[in-house]
Protein backbone atom coordinates (compact mmCIF):
# COMPACT_ATOMS: atom_id res chain seq x y z
CA UNK A 1 0.00 0.00 0.00
CA UNK A 2 1.70 3.33 -0.83
CA UNK A 3 2.39 5.81 1.85
CA UNK A 4 0.90 8.87 2.16
CA UNK A 5 2.00 12.43 2.16
CA UNK A 6 0.77 15.66 3.99
CA UNK A 7 0.03 16.53 0.87
CA UNK A 8 -2.89 14.01 0.30
CA UNK A 9 -4.53 15.27 3.63
CA UNK A 10 -5.17 18.91 2.15
CA UNK A 11 -8.50 20.17 1.20
CA UNK A 12 -10.06 23.37 -0.51
CA UNK A 13 -11.70 25.79 2.06
CA UNK A 14 -13.46 27.98 -0.23
CA UNK A 15 -16.44 27.90 1.01
CA UNK A 16 -18.97 30.12 -0.98
CA UNK A 17 -22.16 29.34 -2.25
CA UNK A 18 -23.02 27.60 -5.11
CA UNK A 19 -24.58 30.73 -7.09
CA UNK A 20 -21.95 33.00 -6.26
CA UNK A 21 -21.16 33.88 -9.25
CA UNK A 22 -24.57 33.85 -10.93
CA UNK A 23 -25.63 35.87 -7.49
CA UNK A 24 -22.43 38.58 -8.26
CA UNK A 25 -23.03 38.91 -12.12
CA UNK A 26 -26.86 39.77 -11.67
CA UNK A 27 -26.29 42.46 -8.53
CA UNK A 28 -24.12 44.51 -10.95
CA UNK A 29 -27.13 44.44 -13.26
CA UNK A 30 -29.29 45.92 -11.12
CA UNK A 31 -26.77 48.59 -10.04
CA UNK A 32 -26.59 49.85 -13.84
CA UNK A 33 -30.06 50.08 -13.83
CA UNK A 34 -30.24 52.01 -10.57
CA UNK A 35 -27.31 53.96 -11.86
CA UNK A 36 -28.86 54.46 -15.06
CA UNK A 37 -32.47 55.84 -13.51
CA UNK A 38 -30.26 57.75 -11.05
CA UNK A 39 -28.62 60.02 -13.57
CA UNK A 40 -31.56 60.14 -15.63
CA UNK A 41 -33.53 61.28 -12.64
CA UNK A 42 -30.92 63.86 -11.57
CA UNK A 43 -30.56 64.93 -15.46
CA UNK A 44 -34.48 65.44 -16.09
CA UNK A 45 -34.32 67.02 -12.96
CA UNK A 46 -32.01 70.04 -13.73
CA UNK A 47 -33.20 70.45 -17.22
CA UNK A 48 -36.91 70.49 -16.69
CA UNK A 49 -36.20 72.55 -12.96
CA UNK A 50 -37.95 69.22 -11.11
CA UNK A 51 -36.57 69.78 -7.55
CA UNK A 52 -38.83 66.41 -6.94
CA UNK A 53 -36.76 64.10 -9.86
CA UNK A 54 -33.60 65.59 -8.47
CA UNK A 55 -34.44 64.51 -5.16
CA UNK A 56 -35.74 61.08 -5.93
CA UNK A 57 -32.11 60.59 -7.89
CA UNK A 58 -30.27 61.40 -4.86
CA UNK A 59 -32.54 58.81 -3.07
CA UNK A 60 -32.24 56.40 -5.60
CA UNK A 61 -28.29 56.75 -5.25
CA UNK A 62 -28.55 55.70 -1.77
CA UNK A 63 -29.78 51.78 -2.87
CA UNK A 64 -26.83 52.04 -5.92
CA UNK A 65 -24.05 52.74 -3.50
CA UNK A 66 -25.60 49.29 -0.85
CA UNK A 67 -26.19 47.22 -3.90
CA UNK A 68 -22.25 48.32 -5.06
CA UNK A 69 -21.34 47.13 -1.27
CA UNK A 70 -22.89 43.81 -2.30
CA UNK A 71 -21.53 43.55 -5.36
CA UNK A 72 -17.85 44.01 -4.34
CA UNK A 73 -18.02 41.80 -1.22
CA UNK A 74 -18.80 39.04 -3.90
CA UNK A 75 -16.19 39.61 -6.10
CA UNK A 76 -13.46 40.33 -3.32
CA UNK A 77 -14.80 36.91 -2.09
CA UNK A 78 -13.83 35.34 -5.07
CA UNK A 79 -11.13 37.00 -6.07
CA UNK A 80 -9.33 35.76 -2.33
CA UNK A 81 -11.01 32.20 -2.09
CA UNK A 82 -8.16 30.77 -2.33
CA UNK A 83 -5.90 33.23 0.08
CA UNK A 84 -4.32 31.17 3.01
CA UNK A 85 -4.55 34.31 5.56
CA UNK A 86 -8.48 33.52 5.27
CA UNK A 87 -8.01 30.35 7.94
CA UNK A 88 -12.03 29.68 6.97
CA UNK A 89 -11.89 31.20 3.49
CA UNK A 90 -14.22 34.35 2.49
CA UNK A 91 -17.67 32.43 3.30
CA UNK A 92 -18.15 35.17 5.65
CA UNK A 93 -17.68 38.28 3.52
CA UNK A 94 -21.41 38.14 2.65
CA UNK A 95 -22.50 38.25 5.58
CA UNK A 96 -20.15 40.96 6.76
CA UNK A 97 -21.34 43.11 3.76
CA UNK A 98 -25.50 42.29 4.63
CA UNK A 99 -24.37 43.71 8.68
CA UNK A 100 -23.30 46.58 6.78
CA UNK A 101 -25.92 47.03 4.61
CA UNK A 102 -28.74 46.42 7.30
CA UNK A 103 -27.27 49.39 9.19
CA UNK A 104 -27.42 51.34 6.64
CA UNK A 105 -31.10 50.70 6.14
CA UNK A 106 -31.91 51.14 9.29
CA UNK A 107 -30.39 54.88 9.46
CA UNK A 108 -32.18 55.38 6.20
CA UNK A 109 -35.15 54.15 8.18
CA UNK A 110 -35.03 57.03 10.76
CA UNK A 111 -33.93 59.24 8.60
CA UNK A 112 -37.38 58.89 6.85
CA UNK A 113 -39.14 58.56 10.66
CA UNK A 114 -37.43 61.85 10.75
CA UNK A 115 -38.21 63.71 7.80
CA UNK A 116 -42.36 62.05 8.20
CA UNK A 117 -42.71 63.47 12.00
CA UNK A 118 -41.36 66.62 10.48
CA UNK A 119 -44.07 67.00 8.09
CA UNK A 120 -47.10 66.42 10.31
CA UNK A 121 -45.67 69.37 12.20
CA UNK A 122 -44.68 71.38 9.36
CA UNK A 123 -46.61 70.42 6.18
CA UNK A 124 -44.77 71.09 2.78
CA UNK A 125 -46.59 71.54 -0.35
CA UNK A 126 -46.80 68.52 -2.93
CA UNK A 127 -46.73 68.77 -6.50
CA UNK A 128 -49.06 65.82 -7.33
CA UNK A 129 -48.33 66.03 -10.95
CA UNK A 130 -44.59 65.53 -10.91
CA UNK A 131 -44.50 63.20 -7.60
CA UNK A 132 -46.74 60.34 -8.45
CA UNK A 133 -45.30 59.79 -11.49
CA UNK A 134 -41.85 59.46 -10.13
CA UNK A 135 -42.89 57.23 -7.70
CA UNK A 136 -44.72 54.86 -10.17
CA UNK A 137 -41.54 54.94 -12.29
CA UNK A 138 -39.85 54.65 -9.16
CA UNK A 139 -42.02 50.98 -8.08
CA UNK A 140 -41.22 49.94 -11.49
CA UNK A 141 -37.85 50.18 -11.47
CA UNK A 142 -37.18 48.26 -8.10
CA UNK A 143 -39.80 45.57 -9.08
CA UNK A 144 -37.72 44.76 -11.71
CA UNK A 145 -34.41 44.83 -9.81
CA UNK A 146 -36.11 42.51 -7.06
CA UNK A 147 -37.18 40.13 -10.09
CA UNK A 148 -33.62 40.10 -11.55
CA UNK A 149 -31.72 39.69 -7.58
CA UNK A 150 -34.41 36.58 -7.23
CA UNK A 151 -33.47 34.91 -9.92
CA UNK A 152 -29.81 34.79 -8.23
CA UNK A 153 -30.96 33.96 -4.69
CA UNK A 154 -29.64 30.69 -3.71
CA UNK A 155 -32.57 28.16 -3.58
CA UNK A 156 -29.97 24.51 -3.72
CA UNK A 157 -28.28 23.02 -1.10
CA UNK A 158 -24.56 22.23 -1.88
CA UNK A 159 -22.95 18.20 -2.16
CA UNK A 160 -19.86 16.65 -1.85
CA UNK A 161 -18.09 18.95 0.49
CA UNK A 162 -14.52 18.29 1.88
CA UNK A 163 -14.68 16.48 5.65
CA UNK A 164 -11.39 16.78 7.74
CA UNK A 165 -10.96 14.53 10.62
CA UNK A 166 -8.45 15.09 13.26
CA UNK A 167 -6.74 12.99 15.82
CA UNK A 168 -3.96 10.83 14.63
CA UNK A 169 -4.20 11.53 11.47
CA UNK A 170 -6.51 13.89 8.80
CA UNK A 171 -8.43 12.64 6.34
CA UNK A 172 -11.10 13.85 3.95
CA UNK A 173 -13.67 12.83 1.54
CA UNK A 174 -17.00 13.66 -0.94
CA UNK A 175 -20.24 12.42 0.63
CA UNK A 176 -23.44 12.96 -1.38
CA UNK A 177 -26.76 12.04 0.65
CA UNK A 178 -28.97 13.27 3.16
CA UNK A 179 -28.48 15.99 5.85
CA UNK A 180 -27.84 19.42 3.90
CA UNK A 181 -27.97 22.71 5.33
CA UNK A 182 -31.11 24.58 5.57
CA UNK A 183 -32.92 27.42 6.03
CA UNK A 184 -30.78 30.29 8.12
CA UNK A 185 -27.71 27.89 7.16
CA UNK A 186 -27.96 27.83 3.48
CA UNK A 187 -29.17 31.60 3.12
CA UNK A 188 -26.91 33.87 1.28
CA UNK A 189 -26.95 37.40 3.33
CA UNK A 190 -25.47 39.29 0.74
CA UNK A 191 -28.19 38.42 -1.46
CA UNK A 192 -30.76 39.25 1.27
CA UNK A 193 -29.62 42.46 1.46
CA UNK A 194 -29.49 43.38 -1.37
CA UNK A 195 -33.36 42.05 -2.39
CA UNK A 196 -34.19 44.25 0.77
CA UNK A 197 -32.50 47.34 0.09
CA UNK A 198 -35.02 47.48 -3.27
CA UNK A 199 -37.89 45.59 -1.94
CA UNK A 200 -37.93 48.30 0.80
CA UNK A 201 -38.35 50.56 -1.71
CA UNK A 202 -40.36 49.15 -3.29
CA UNK A 203 -42.84 48.81 -0.16
CA UNK A 204 -42.08 52.46 0.49
CA UNK A 205 -43.20 53.49 -2.99
CA UNK A 206 -46.26 51.31 -3.20
CA UNK A 207 -47.37 53.35 0.50
CA UNK A 208 -46.14 56.85 -1.42
CA UNK A 209 -48.48 56.16 -4.51
CA UNK A 210 -51.77 55.29 -2.05
CA UNK A 211 -50.73 58.23 0.24
CA UNK A 212 -50.52 60.64 -2.86
CA UNK A 213 -53.81 59.62 -4.22
CA UNK A 214 -55.54 59.91 -0.98
CA UNK A 215 -53.99 63.22 -0.07
CA UNK A 216 -54.93 64.77 -3.55
CA UNK A 217 -57.92 62.94 -3.90
CA UNK A 218 -59.44 63.74 -0.59
CA UNK A 219 -56.99 66.81 0.91
CA UNK A 220 -55.41 64.33 3.12
CA UNK A 221 -52.26 65.69 2.88
CA UNK A 222 -51.35 63.98 6.25
CA UNK A 223 -51.75 60.76 4.67
CA UNK A 224 -47.95 61.57 3.04
CA UNK A 225 -46.19 61.95 6.20
CA UNK A 226 -48.18 58.70 7.80
CA UNK A 227 -47.35 56.82 5.14
CA UNK A 228 -43.84 57.74 5.90
CA UNK A 229 -43.90 56.36 8.89
CA UNK A 230 -45.19 53.44 8.10
CA UNK A 231 -43.13 52.64 5.75
CA UNK A 232 -40.08 53.77 8.11
CA UNK A 233 -41.03 51.06 10.69
CA UNK A 234 -41.65 48.25 7.75
CA UNK A 235 -37.95 49.25 6.64
CA UNK A 236 -36.50 49.04 9.94
CA UNK A 237 -38.21 45.96 11.31
CA UNK A 238 -36.40 44.38 8.03
CA UNK A 239 -33.15 45.76 8.78
CA UNK A 240 -32.87 44.92 12.89
CA UNK A 241 -33.63 41.28 11.59
CA UNK A 242 -30.81 41.51 9.01
CA UNK A 243 -28.76 42.66 11.43
CA UNK A 244 -29.86 39.78 13.97
CA UNK A 245 -29.33 37.28 11.71
CA UNK A 246 -25.84 38.60 10.06
CA UNK A 247 -24.60 39.28 13.38
CA UNK A 248 -25.14 35.94 14.80
CA UNK A 249 -23.05 34.50 12.39
CA UNK A 250 -20.09 36.64 12.28
CA UNK A 251 -20.10 35.87 15.94
CA UNK A 252 -20.08 32.05 15.21
CA UNK A 253 -23.27 31.31 17.02
CA UNK A 254 -24.52 27.90 16.07
CA UNK A 255 -26.27 27.99 12.92
CA UNK A 256 -28.66 25.16 12.89
CA UNK A 257 -29.76 23.49 15.94
CA UNK A 258 -31.52 20.81 14.58
CA UNK A 259 -28.58 19.62 13.36
CA UNK A 260 -26.26 20.20 16.40
CA UNK A 261 -28.90 17.64 18.06
CA UNK A 262 -28.37 15.20 14.91
CA UNK A 263 -24.64 15.50 15.35
CA UNK A 264 -25.09 14.94 18.74
CA UNK A 265 -27.51 11.80 18.35
CA UNK A 266 -25.17 10.31 15.32
CA UNK A 267 -22.00 10.27 18.18
CA UNK A 268 -23.14 9.21 21.06
CA UNK A 269 -23.87 5.59 20.27
CA UNK A 270 -22.53 2.50 21.71
CA UNK A 271 -21.63 4.15 24.53
CA UNK A 272 -19.48 6.67 23.32
CA UNK A 273 -19.88 9.99 24.48
CA UNK A 274 -19.86 13.60 22.76
CA UNK A 275 -17.61 15.60 25.34
CA UNK A 276 -17.12 18.95 23.31
CA UNK A 277 -18.93 20.19 20.34
CA UNK A 278 -18.31 23.39 18.16
CA UNK A 279 -20.67 24.19 15.20
CA UNK A 280 -20.58 27.54 12.79
CA UNK A 281 -20.90 28.90 10.05
CA UNK A 282 -17.90 29.29 7.08
CA UNK A 283 -20.33 30.22 4.28
CA UNK A 284 -23.61 29.66 2.82
CA UNK A 285 -24.56 26.10 2.93
CA UNK A 286 -21.04 25.22 4.36
CA UNK A 287 -20.34 24.46 8.43
CA UNK A 288 -17.65 23.74 10.22
CA UNK A 289 -17.17 21.73 12.94
CA UNK A 290 -14.69 20.59 16.13
CA UNK A 291 -15.53 17.59 18.18
CA UNK A 292 -14.33 15.78 21.09
CA UNK A 293 -15.51 12.11 21.44
CA UNK A 294 -14.95 10.20 24.53
CA UNK A 295 -15.21 6.36 24.12
CA UNK A 296 -13.98 3.49 25.50
CA UNK A 297 -13.59 1.55 22.41
CA UNK A 298 -10.04 1.20 20.00
CA UNK A 299 -12.07 3.56 17.51
CA UNK A 300 -9.82 6.73 15.68
CA UNK A 301 -11.49 9.74 13.64
CA UNK A 302 -11.97 7.91 10.70
CA UNK A 303 -14.62 6.19 12.10
CA UNK A 304 -16.29 8.58 13.71
CA UNK A 305 -16.09 10.84 10.15
CA UNK A 306 -17.89 7.93 8.15
CA UNK A 307 -20.29 7.94 10.81
CA UNK A 308 -21.06 11.20 10.35
CA UNK A 309 -20.95 11.36 6.39
CA UNK A 310 -24.19 11.75 5.59
CA UNK A 311 -23.95 15.20 6.77
CA UNK A 312 -22.74 16.97 3.51
CA UNK A 313 -22.65 20.71 4.82
CA UNK A 314 -20.05 19.68 7.45
CA UNK A 315 -17.25 21.16 4.69
CA UNK A 316 -14.57 21.32 7.39
CA UNK A 317 -14.56 18.53 9.97
CA UNK A 318 -12.14 18.44 12.58
CA UNK A 319 -12.35 15.17 15.35
CA UNK A 320 -10.69 14.43 18.55
CA UNK A 321 -10.69 11.05 19.75
CA UNK A 322 -9.94 10.74 23.79
CA UNK A 323 -10.03 7.02 25.40
CA UNK A 324 -11.58 6.69 28.35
Amino acid sequence: MPSQTAESFRHSHVFLSTDHARSERRTWWVIWICAAMMLAEILGGWLFGSLALIADGLHMSTHAGALLLAALAYRYARRHADDSRFSFGTGKLGDLAGFTSAIILAMISLFILYEAVMRFFAPVPIHFAAAIPIACVGLVVNLASAAILSGGHDHGHDHGHHHHGHHSHHDHDHDHDHEHAHGAGARDNNMRAAITHVAADAAVSILVIAGLFAARGFGWLWMDPLVGIIGAVVIASWAVRLIRDTAGILLDMTPDAAMHEKLRDAIETDGDQLADLHLWRLGPGHFGAILSVATEMPRDAAYYRLRLSRFTSLSHLTIEVQRL
